[in-house]
């Protein structure tokens, strides 16, 4: 088998964002490490193309996994391409209301999972002078709504630090993404999606309606997470790629529209900005 075939390493491969994307690769002639929490959860997608497909537990949280899978990986196939931060969950509450184990248990999945997967595979990149990491984060990374203020809070944390490798790691010849999806029918406003219910009669109108519309609408998002995965394969190894992919008519529409309010605001206080200095500064 020719080492030009790409090979891709996706976390969180059985539903959503991640199966799609590992099956298109595979339909695609592409190369791909496919993991779960549970390697039988995907095999039916490794057997789309088992000379191409390699299946393995991988449960982010869990350092000994996180090693075992990237060293299986490159063991079988050699190098790694493009490593896509997809593994993570959804957790809506009322900021007030919000559970410390549950708070605590998506920051492990979301953010330090993410952060130890980068930190294994980024070794193997240096070493080719090539890839590309792409993370999932979502409109969430860059906006706070109602409910989703930790879950915003995991997102905003990857998004921040995806802007400081991006500056390491480019000079390595690495590339950086964060695809920002909107609402997409995926499994997360499903059996994933973990809420605490409010009981707090003031967040009725806030956390709580949102909660309910986002539980009512599983399954009849706009957002084609076939399309989104065809969109990432598309960029995942051309040069310049970009920084931000944001998918989806909601999410292009309101993040260009919060992030224009946002430099507008910031703008019209330029003044109290630069009277906080020292006057010979």
């Amino acid at each position: 088998m020719s080492d030009d075939i790409p090979v891709w390493f996706i976390s969180g491969c059985s539903t959503g964002f991640g199966r799609e994307l590992a099956r298109l690769v595979l339909e695609q002639g592409g190369r791909a490490v496919i993991t779960a929490r549970g390697r039988d959860r995907v095999a039916d997608i490794a057997a789309l193309a088992p000379d191409r497909a390699l299946a393995l537990d991988l449960d982010v949280t869990d350092q000994s996994q996180i090693n075992a899978a990237v060293e299986a990986a490159h063991t079988h196939f050699g190098r790694i391409d493009v490593l896509v931060n997809n593994a993570g969950y959804g957790y809506q509450t009322s900021i007030e209301e919000g559970e410390e184990p549950r708070i605590r248990a998506q920051f492990d999945a979301n953010v330090f999972g993410l952060f130890a997967l980068t930190r294994a595979v980024l070794p193997i990149m240096r070493a080719q002078k090539s890839g590309h990491i792409i993370n999932i984060t979502s409109v969430g990374g860059l906006l706070g709504f109602a409910s989703s203020g930790y879950y915003a809070a995991t997102k905003h944390a990857v998004e921040g630090w995806s802007d400081a490798l991006k500056i390491e790691v480019n000079p390595l010849g690495i590339e950086v993404t964060c695809v920002e999806p909107g609402p997409f029918r995926t499994d997360w406003a499903g059996r994933s999606l973990e809420q605490t219910k409010s009981h707090i009669a003031d967040y009725a109108d806030t956390a709580a309606r949102r909660m309910a519309d986002t539980s009512g609408y599983s399954g009849a998002q706009p957002g084609d997470p076939v399309r989104a995965a065809q969109i990432m394969i598309d960029i995942a190894l051309k040069p310049d790629a970009p920084r931000h992919l944001v998918l989806g008519k909601f999410g292009y529409e309101t993040v260009t529209k919060r992030l224009k309010e946002r430099l507008a605001e910031i703008e019209s206080l330029r003044d109290v900005a630069l009277s906080a200095d020292f006057p010979d500064a």
